[in-house]
Parts: C-alpha cells; sequence; structure tokens
C-alpha cells in the first residue's frame, strides 16, 4: 500500500497542501515532507519496485519460513532457503527427497508430492512434529518448470510455516480439558456407591460409563438402600447439564434420597420431599429420577417417577413389562403431587434402571430406544452384572460415546432345594383378646423349633414377637398379624396392626407400668424400625443376625 498517497487525501492533510500552494507556488518542500500536488501525480508503480525485477532467490533466501523446491517424478531437490538449512541442516541438491528431505520422510509428506505433482492443486497438512521438536504446517504446491530446461517434469514448491507455540498453546489446552473431565470423572465416581449394598432377597448390580466428550460427564447417579425387614430401596436419577456442577447437584440429591429412605415412607412421599429439595439448591437446575421399593413378602415393585424412563421388569417366562404409570414432572419443577404405582415382581423376575443415555439417540425416537431395550431384556439371562454388560452392548455404549450412561439391575432370584429351605416365611393372624399373646409367643416358639435355631436366638425370637405383639394390642387396632421371615444373613419378626400411630422408643420411669416394650425390643435385636403400610395401619418390625456358618 502506498502510505503516502494514502494520507495525501485526508481532508486536513488537503487543506494545508492547499494553503501552502496558493501562499508559495515556487516553495519547496520542507526535508521530509512530500507536496501535496506531487503526492497526487505519484504513482505505486514509481515508489516500489517492479516485483517481476525482484531477484526471486534473494527473496526466499530472507523469508523465515521454511522453503524446498522439488523436481520431477523422484522430487529431487533444487532449492532450499536459508531458514530451512538453519532448521534442517545443509541439505544435497540433486538427490530425491527421501534422501535429501529425510525429515519429510518421517513425518510421512513424501506421498502428499505424489499427490500435488499428479493432481497440479496444493495441498496442506497443520501442524506436524518434525524431527527437533519443532512442530510446522507445511503447504505443497505445484510449480510449472521449463520441459526444456528440465525434462524431468513440474516440481513442488514446499512452504513449512513454524506453528510450535501455537501447538504447544493447543496442547496445553488440550491438557487442560483432559484435567477438567478427569476431575469431573473423579467427583462423578466419588459420588456414586464404591460398593453396592446386598439385600438378602436380591442380587444386583449397576454400571456407569461417563460421556466421552469434553468435560460431558453428568449427574447420572444409582443407589441401592437396604431398609430393614427384608425390604430394599433401589433409586436411579438424572440431573440435566454436564460438569462438575451436575455432579455436585446430584450428590446431594442421591445423599438426601438416602437420608429420606430411612424415614420408610412411600416411595412417592420420597420423590415429593425431593422435588421440595431439588428447587432449594439450584431452580434453575432439574433432575429426574425413580424410586422404588421392593417388598419379598408382596412379590411386587412398588415405584414412584419424576420424569423418568419407565423401569422395565422380565418375569420367568421371558415376558417384559413396562412400569409406565404413573409418571410425574422432574425434580425441581414444584406443586405436582407424586403418585406411587407396582408392577410384579416375583422369584426369577428381573428388573432394569436406567437413564436416557442409554436410549435415547439423536437419529432415532425415544420410544424405538426404549423397545429395542425391551427386546435386549427379553434374552438376557445370567447374573445381574452379565444382564448389565449385554444391556450396554446392545445399545451401542462406546467409549466415546456422547452421554453418560447408568445401568441398575436387580434379580429376585428363584431358590430351590437347599438354598430354599435358608428362605421361609410364616404368619400368624391375631384376632385380639386376652388369648392373643400367648399364641404369638406358641406360634413363634413353634416355628422358630422347626427352623432350627440355637437356644439364645430362639429364645431371643420368642421374646421379640411377644413384646411387638403386647404393644401392638394395647396401642394398635385390629386387624392384626404376626410375620417370621428367616433369610440366609438374618431373621425378622414383624407385627401389623391397623394403627397408624408409630411408636417411639423412650426412656420408661420406674413407676410406669408401660412403655418398656419397644425399648426391650430395640435392646436385644439388631435392628428395629416401623412404617406405615399403604392400606392404612403400621408395621414394626426387628431383625437378629444369624450365626455365620463356617
Amino acid at each position: 500500500m502506498n502510505f503516502t498517497r494514502w494520507s495525501a487525501r485526508l481532508p486536513g492533510t488537503q487543506r494545508r497542501a492547499a494553503a501552502r500552494t496558493e501562499d508559495s507556488p515556487t516553495a519547496l518542500p520542507s526535508e521530509g515532507s512530500v507536496p501535496a500536488a506531487r503526492a497526487e501525480r505519484l504513482s505505486d508503480a514509481a515508489l516500489l519496485p517492479a516485483v517481476d525485477e525482484l531477484p526471486v532467490r534473494e527473496v526466499l533466501d530472507r523469508i523465515p519460513a521454511l522453503v524446498a523446491l522439488v523436481q520431477g517424478p523422484d522430487h529431487r531437490l533444487a532449492y532450499v532457503n536459508d531458514a530451512y538449512v538453519a532448521a534442517f541442516g545443509v541439505r544435497p541438491a540433486g538427490e530425491p527427497a527421501r534422501v535429501a528431505l529425510p525429515e519429510l520422510a518421517e513425518i510421512g509428506l513424501l506421498p502428499l508430492l505424489d499427490q500435488v505433482l499428479r493432481s497440479s492443486k496444493p495441498r496442506t497438512v497443520k501442524s506436524r512434529k518434525a524431527s527437533g521438536g519443532r512442530s510446522y504446517t507445511f503447504t505443497c504446491t505445484p510449480v510449472p518448470v521449463d520441459a526444456s530446461a528440465t525434462p524431468e517434469g513440474g516440481g513442488v514448491l514446499i512452504f513449512a510455516a513454524d506453528v510450535t507455540d501455537h501447538a504447544e498453546a493447543a496442547e496445553r489446552l488440550r491438557a487442560s480439558e483432559r484435567r477438567q473431565r478427569e476431575t469431573a470423572v473423579t467427583l462423578q465416581r466419588s459420588l456414586l456407591p464404591q460398593e453396592l449394598e446386598e439385600p438378602d432377597d436380591l442380587r444386583v448390580a449397576a454400571t456407569y460409563h461417563p460421556g466421552g466428550t469434553e468435560a460431558a460427564v453428568g449427574g447420572d447417579w444409582y443407589d441401592v438402600i437396604t431398609l430393614g425387614g427384608g425390604r430394599t430401596a433401589l433409586v436411579i436419577g438424572d440431573v440435566m447439564g454436564r460438569g462438575v456442577r451436575a455432579a455436585a447437584v446430584m450428590g446431594q440429591l442421591r445423599t438426601a434420597v438416602r437420608a429420606y429412605a430411612r424415614l420408610d415412607l412411600p416411595p412417592h412421599e420420597v420423590l415429593q420431599l425431593l422435588d421440595g429439595l431439588a428447587m432449594e439448591i439450584d431452580a434453575n437446575q432439574i433432575a429426574t429420577c425413580a424410586y422404588a421399593v421392593h417388598d419379598p413378602n408382596e412379590g411386587r415393585l412398588v415405584y414412584a417417577s419424576a420424569g423418568h424412563l419407565p423401569i422395565l421388569v422380565r418375569d420367568e417366562s421371558g415376558t417384559v413389562l413396562r412400569a409406565d404409570e404413573p409418571t410425574g414432572p422432574p425434580l425441581g419443577t414444584g406443586g405436582w403431587m407424586h403418585a406411587s404405582g407396582s408392577i410384579p415382581l416375583g422369584p426369577g423376575s428381573t428388573a432394569v434402571l436406567y437413564t436416557d443415555g442409554l436410549v435415547e439417540r439423536r437419529d432415532a425416537d425415544l420410544d424405538e430406544g426404549i423397545a429395542s431395550l425391551e427386546r435386549a431384556l427379553a434374552g438376557a439371562t445370567g447374573t445381574p452384572q452379565v444382564v448389565c454388560d449385554r444391556l450396554v452392548r446392545s445399545a451401542g455404549v462406546t467409549a466415546d460415546h456422547d452421554d453418560d450412561v447408568a445401568v441398575l439391575v436387580l434379580q429376585h432370584p428363584a431358590r430351590t432345594g437347599p438354598d430354599s429351605e435358608l428362605f421361609r416365611n410364616a404368619a400368624l393372624e391375631l384376632l385380639g383378646g386376652v388369648e392373643a399373646a400367648p399364641r404369638a409367643r406358641a406360634f413363634a416358639s413353634g416355628v422358630l423349633t422347626s427352623w432350627r435355631f440355637p437356644t439364645d436366638l430362639h429364645d431371643l425370637g420368642v421374646l421379640a414377637a411377644s413384646e411387638l405383639v403386647a404393644n401392638s394390642l394395647q396401642h394398635g387396632t385390629p386387624p392384626m398379624r404376626l410375620r417370621l421371615r428367616r433369610t440366609d444373613r438374618r431373621l425378622i419378626v414383624e407385627v401389623t396392626d391397623g394403627d397408624d400411630h408409630l411408636p417411639r422408643r423412650r426412656r420408661a420411669e420406674p413407676a410406669d407400668e408401660s412403655g418398656r416394650g419397644i425399648a426391650i425390643v430395640a435392646t436385644i435385636a439388631s435392628n428395629w424400625g416401623s412404617r406405615r403400610t399403604p392400606g392404612g395401619g403400621k408395621a414394626v418390625w426387628c431383625e437378629f443376625a444369624l450365626p455365620r456358618t463356617t
């Protein structure tokens, strides 16, 4: 650009030049200045040397970029500039590129030279690291050569720009992104259960696959919570969003679910409490969640869903059922009364809880993904971990999957043979009256004797049954039932009645005639608790750990 001519066109410059012309037509310009009239007459060609007259070799030698020229099908070296020599040393002219330019062979540039020579079109490769540790972007341009002077044919001009600083900055950025992703993944995994609880009546397995792009770790989580009395809570959820923030919100919700589960509330009441907490944590953050409770005595899975995908259950015959209703809006939206539903989960059944990363694809409808998962579950057999892995593989989840995936599989095994002797149930209906307590003690003693319990455990079980029945007779209402259940790890004593007032442990004064029953049960049992039953009334239970057999 002719800066002198450009500056002469500025309005202030024109006025000053005109004034000088009028005042002194013959005045000479001061040293270092250009008269306006002359500036208008000057042309670019007068100020700059002709490009055609520039010595090409001198120009190329002064360019800081690396330049080399090769000719013919063997790419014999014709020229390298000073920058190229400074970077890689003196190169022998006339030799083929594979000999004269070994650094290009190391980075795989020789096939590109063939391609440029054949197509007569320039090609560029970005940020290739050469010997010596420097990174260059190479541009190869075809150069027509006089056939009479060089009968070998055309040539290729190789132009290499040093981009080491850019490459190092990009690598630092990638390393920073990797560290952020590793931090998010570590946080996410630390907030998930390190080991799943092992219920007596269920076999469970779970898997988590983080999203494979950037720091795309989300807020998927799952949990297994033993509630006591043989019941188990199963949870799966998904916090919307990505990164550390979503993982942190997930951790708070998971902790809250475990706390609410200890209250032994119905599933829909747990979600109701969780919905209010989600709004307090972050009003702009929503999450989906499914909370289910399995009671082996009922043979059903009672659940509630807050905008989450339906639970799938495969029965013993291989038929897959979908727990579609009832489903409420996601957590954090507020203003909705959730409801509980149920689905059969008897012996031999397998249930699957999962997040949307397993079934949702950008090029397919969500219902198609769920239907595909149903077909995969129908043919999936084996342990829960085997089923889990098969479902993940059938969904095409890989290391670079673009969304988090969490899957929780539970099985209610059908026990036969000697194993069935370790899982027994017995129940007695109590009508009330003065004979109810003696009947309960006699029933408990007979059942525990038939189950061949040791004397000390037999006596503790009979005492616990007597105290729980006495408490129900005094504070509850009919109908009443005593239920005894044994697993391979514990003895469970449970009494239900029609009153929904939950008992609590309290210190009885010496003069009090009542109030010691629950205290006695809490003292002799490994664990105890109470809950309201769905049809009204309550259940009070206690557990005794069985001695381990060697």
